[in-house]
């Protein structure tokens, strides 16, 4: 039963990234639950369940929009690894509170509290990066400090 709904769930996302342009998310969501794993069982377990009781359910059944609801996944795994806040950057770089309302082509970012340390995680990738959004992810996510040539 959960492997038919992962199934829809699964299409329906491809069938929204194609539409929308975005990037598929669920390779560094992956790596995320790596780390929380490694670094917070309980945590981890909670993210298990968030995807099997309402990611799943949500995105098989129509009730959410795939993108909005693996975005909001994204950033419950930044929220669980470091707290902190989610940012959207729009395409000139500017920084706005994250709104999970719909799929924006915007570059959103998890920034750690000050002092916690750590980069920015990656938490959304338009499919394209404009100049801005890419410096954004170079500095914040990279930890790049230099142009490139």
């Amino acid at each position: 039963m959960f492997e038919d709904l992962t199934a829809e769930a699964d299409r329906l996302l491809v069938e929204a990234l194609n539409a929308s342009g975005e990037r598929d998310p669920r390779d560094y969501y992956r790596n995320r639950l790596k780390e929380l794993k490694g670094s917070d069982p309980a945590k981890y377990g909670a993210a298990i369940k968030y995807y099997r009781n309402k990611l799943i359910p949500l995105v098989a059944s129509g009730e959410a929009e795939p993108i909005v609801a693996w975005t909001k996944y994204g950033q419950f795994l930044a929220e669980s690894l470091t707290p902190g806040r989610t940012v959207s950057i729009d395409p000139s770089g500017q920084s706005h509170p994250y709104e999970p309302l719909t799929a924006s082509g915007r570059l959103v970012l998890h920034i750690p509290e000050p002092g916690k340390g750590g980069r920015a995680l990656l938490v959304g990738l338009p499919g394209e990066l404009s100049p801005a959004q890419r410096a954004t992810y170079d500095v914040l996510v990279s930890g790049k400090h230099r142009m490139p040539d």
